[in-house]
Order: C-alpha cells, then sequence, then structure tokens
C-alpha cells in the first residue's frame, strides 16, 4: 500500500458533499469537475487578512472556467492573462487586466493594446514590436517589463529566476528598456517579477519577496524613477502529497509589509492561481470495471488523465505520488481493500492512484480525485482517444462583497 495526501478540511467528512450539496446529486453525470465556491472565497479572504493593501490578482491559467471567473471579479483587483484567449474570457468582467507570456503575436499584442491592459514585456524585441503597433493604433499603451530576476524561489516546483530563461528580461537588461520605454511616449506601469512557482516553503517565499524587492529598489535607482507597481509574483504553493505541509501565509505576510515601506510610491499586488482555486476543485469518476491481474485489483473509470493529467503524475511530477483520493459513494462502515484506480485510456500512464487503500468500490461507485480546481481539464488532453468532454460545474456561493 502507498501513502496519498491529505483532502482539504473542508471537504472532510463521513459522507462527500461539495458546496453542501451530495456527491450524489452532483455525479448523475461523469466524469465531471466540481468547483466550491465557498473554499475560493475562504481563500481570498485569508489573503486579505494577511496582506492589507496588497492587491491580488488572479492568474488565469490555473482554471478558466467561465463562471469561476465572472464569481472571482468581486473578490479580486485584477487578472492576469497568458493570451488573448484568456483576455477575451475576462475583458467584460470590469477589472484591471496584465498581459503575461513569452511569444506574444502581433494580433495579441495589438488586442491588449487596444482594450487598455498592461502589457509585460518578455523581451526588448517584444518592446518593439509593441510600440509599433501603438504607434499604428494610435493609442499610448500601457507597457510593463516582466524581469527574469538574478535569484530563484528555493524549494519551488518550477523555477522561473535565477537563470536562462525565455521568461522576462535579464535583470542586468531591464532598466536600459524601462529607459527607451520611457522615452518612447508610454505609460511605464512597472514590474512583473515572478521567480517561481509551487512553493511550500514559507521563508523561502519570505527571502524571494525580499530580493525581489531589493531588486526593484536596485531598477528604479539605475531608471531613476520610481515603478508605479510592482507584481510580486506568487509562487504559493499547496500541500498535494503525504508529508507536505501547508504555507504559513501570515508569517509571509506580517515579514513582507515593513519591507514595502522602501517604496511608498508605489502599487504591489501578487498573482496567485493554484493557492486560491486548488482545493476548491474535486474531479469525480465513476468506476466502470473492476478486475484482477495477477494479485492485483484494478479500479477501471470513465475519466483519467485526459481530464485530470496532474493526478496521473504526468504534469511536470518527477516520482510519482497519489493525489487524495475516495470512493464517494462508499458507506461510512465499508471494508477496505488496496486497489490501483486507472482511466479508460489505452497507455499505462493513465493511473489515477497506485496502490492505496480505498473502501471496497465496484461499478457504479464514484470516485473523488481531490485538489482538482487548478491545471485541471484545461492542462490536461481532454481530446486525447476521442473521448468526452468532462462537465464542468460551480457550486456554493461567495459573499457578495467586492475587493
Amino acid at each position: 500500500m502507498k501513502p496519498m495526501g491529505a483532502i482539504p478540511a473542508e471537504l472532510r467528512g463521513m459522507q462527500l458533499a461539495i458546496g453542501g450539496r451530495p456527491v450524489a446529486e452532483l455525479a448523475t453525470q461523469t466524469p465531471a469537475f466540481i468547483y466550491d465556491m465557498t473554499i475560493v472565497a475562504a481563500r481570498v479572504a485569508r489573503f486579505r487578512a494577511a496582506f492589507r493593501g496588497i492587491d491580488l490578482h488572479y492568474a488565469v491559467k490555473a482554471n478558466p472556467f467561465a463562471p469561476l471567473l465572472k464569481s472571482m471579479a468581486p473578490l479580486v483587483d485584477g487578472f492576469d492573462v497568458a493570451s488573448v484567449g484568456e483576455l477575451e474570457r475576462v475583458q467584460a468582467l470590469g477589472k484591471a487586466v496584465s498581459f503575461a507570456g513569452p511569444g506574444k503575436r502581433d494580433m495579441e499584442l495589438k488586442a491588449a493594446i487596444s482594450a487598455g491592459v498592461t502589457v509585460n514585456f518578455e523581451s526588448e524585441a517584444e518592446a518593439d514590436r509593441a510600440l509599433a503597433i501603438a504607434n499604428r493604433v494610435g493609442k499610448a499603451p500601457l507597457l510593463a517589463v516582466r524581469v527574469n530576476p538574478d535569484f530563484e524561489l528555493r524549494g519551488s516546483g518550477m523555477r522561473m529566476g535565477g537563470r536562462a530563461s525565455p521568461f522576462g528580461v535579464d535583470a542586468d537588461r531591464a532598466a536600459a528598456l524601462v529607459r527607451r520605454i520611457v522615452d518612447s511616449g508610454a505609460d511605464w506601469r512597472g514590474f512583473h517579477i515572478f521567480a517561481g512557482s509551487q512553493s511550500l516553503d514559507t521563508q523561502a517565499i519570505i527571502d524571494s519577496q525580499a530580493h525581489t524587492l531589493e531588486l526593484a529598489i536596485r531598477l528604479a535607482d539605475e531608471i531613476g524613477a520610481m515603478p508605479p507597481s510592482v507584481n510580486l509574483g506568487g509562487g504559493f504553493g499547496l500541500p498535494y502529497f503525504p508529508g507536505e505541509v501547508p504555507l504559513d501565509i501570515e508569517v509571509i505576510g506580517a515579514a513582507l509589509a515593513p519591507r514595502l515601506e522602501a517604496l511608498p510610491q508605489t502599487r504591489f499586488a501578487i498573482e496567485l492561481g493554484r493557492w486560491l482555486v486548488g482545493e476548491a476543485g474535486v474531479y469525480l469518476t465513476r468506476v466502470i470495471d473492476r478486475k484482477g491481474s495477477r494479485g492485483e485489483t484494478f479500479l477501471v473509470c470513465d475519466g483519467g488523465l485526459n481530464h485530470q493529467l496532474a493526478a496521473t503524475g504526468n504534469f511536470g511530477t518527477v516520482v510519482r505520488r497519489n493525489y487524495p483520493i475516495a470512493v464517494a459513494t462508499a458507506a461510512p462502515d465499508a471494508p477496505t481493500e488496496t486497489v490501483t484506480v486507472v482511466g479508460p485510456l489505452c497507455t499505462p500512464l493513465d493511473r489515477l492512484a497506485d496502490q492505496v487503500e480505498l473502501p471496497v468500490a465496484w461499478p457504479g461507485d464514484v470516485i473523488a480525485i481531490f485538489m482538482a480546481g487548478a491545471y485541471g481539464l484545461t492542462a490536461s488532453p481532454w481530446e486525447f482517444l476521442g473521448h468526452s468532454r468532462p462537465v464542468e460545474l460551480l457550486v456554493g456561493a461567495a459573499p457578495s462583497t467586492a475587493a
């Protein structure tokens, strides 16, 4: 038997309910992603209490489900997008938008500039193209520089600083690019400095934020002007696997607050995706077949890596480990067994859980994969082998208080 990660606290109980609704009601059609907005709102409230005076931006790439974005809009200060497709999803929601990501096409730059979106440059060549496009459309663009920092976020799942990178302008070239932007007459909006993601090391994030502020101050001195805004990135991780400990964001907020006084004229933002929505999602898949093979028991389900790639260990995981999982339809006193849970695809990679102890399940039972609110469906090859697209449903209600 192999261990699995911990089920999010709000979803623990004798019988699984999501957003106050029992699984039997939600799983009439499977596979399905169910997102609980009350959990998202609780994460936002916790952030607000820990980071007073700092803007909260939602990274759309984590989960671009339209009803979720609409419910998120009153709770956050802005949306961060990485394509014109994401821009189109949030453009009518009435929030500030910033556009990052390498390889922005001319049509995307034109759309962003025309819409009054802040464009985060990833290279000098991209800046040249954007300034030429802005001149053609006759609109002063809102431009920021994404900086590739000369440090990394220790312990992060994906390190995005301190090395050669397709993301951002190297720190030693950023000031010169800002001076070009300012000289062009464009509206320079500041810096986006992102060192890494999915870190569970509280002290590492504190140190990274301190280095980010030191870098912003150094660049401001080189430029001779204070940045109007600094996006500090995010990097806040979630505990998916056994033994992982959640971040203490209150300690991070307390450490950051006095450091912001060094740039009193600058507005700061933290950009979060996974940390806000990851624990709010549950993937439901139904057992189609139960089979034995050479002494092992397999539960074959109607969905797998084509919908929830990350849970199978095929989305940047070096060592495959088990996400938290449950038999959602099992009786509280059901006997348990060791099983492997797989999807319907013709590949051995389609393994949702490996040798885990679960209540005995049969065809028709519903399996719940937790931690499915971020990088789920849109980060998975859902057209692979032509299986159907899963249902997505937002349940629960967020407070109506605007950010």
